[in-house]
């Protein structure tokens, strides 16, 4: 069997590692830009900024690499319009499954979770990368009929968020180890708060915060 090194780079940044491949996925505009040095393939799973830094990510592309990206079809059209190599950009929707700088990646859901109803949902997509590693983006999208979750990028916090929902979706996964993400518009005490209930309520769920560097071993395939 196997594995995958995840690293969380801030906010909803992370960075699986296999056999000298690197893959990102959301290196947002609250991530450290740092994620995306020597980045094989990028997944992106929606169009907030906090989720996908567009310049970051073209300057990436244009500097010497030949990473290609996976985003849903508006995270395209941004990053082609803001100078990116058209073919090094693949448009995906909930369903998709592809291969990315060797890594399989199952495409799951559709639409973003709703912040407020006068405000429309932009597509969301979550990544499970080699059957192991769920990312859900801004939604708590469904598991692939027969997965077995081994790492759950689990949001933690946000405008469409409430904890109770998170600590839900965490059960109905019921992933290996559940790895908080998406907390940057927290405190210091504010993610004690959440790691502290999260953590309680999680069952036999491992809920580990990665700090920065830490790598988490994932196993895969």
């Amino acid at each position: 069997m196997s594995t995958l090194a995840m690293t969380v780079w801030g906010h909803a940044g992370i960075r699986l590692e296999r056999d000298g491949r690197a893959l990102v996925v959301d290196p947002g505009t609250f991530t450290d830009p740092g994620i995306l040095a020597g980045a094989d393939a990028v997944l992106v799973t929606h169009e907030h900024a906090d989720h996908v830094d567009v310049e970051g990510v073209v300057t990436a592309l244009a500097d010497g690499s030949s990473a290609e990206v996976w985003a849903p079809g508006a995270v395209v059209d941004l990053l082609a319009g803001a100078g990116a190599p058209a073919g090094r950009l693949h448009a995906v929707d909930g369903g998709d499954v592809v291969e990315a700088a060797g890594f399989a990646v199952q495409v799951v859901g559709h639409r973003h979770a709703t912040i407020h109803p006068d405000l429309e949902p932009p597509a969301n997509v979550g990544y499970l990368v080699d059957g192991a590693v769920l990312h859900p983006g801004d939604a708590f999208v469904p598991v692939p009929d027969g997965a077995r979750v081994q790492a759950l990028a689990l949001p933690v916090s946000g405008p469409w968020l409430k904890l109770a929902e998170a600590v839900d979706y965490l059960r109905q996964v019921a992933p290996g180890t559940a790895v908080p993400v998406h907390d940057a518009i927290l405190s210091d005490a504010g993610r004690a708060v959440v790691d502290r209930i999260t953590a309680s309520l999680a069952g036999d769920v491992p809920y580990r915060r990665l700090a920065p560097g830490e790598v988490l071993e994932v196993p895969a395939g």
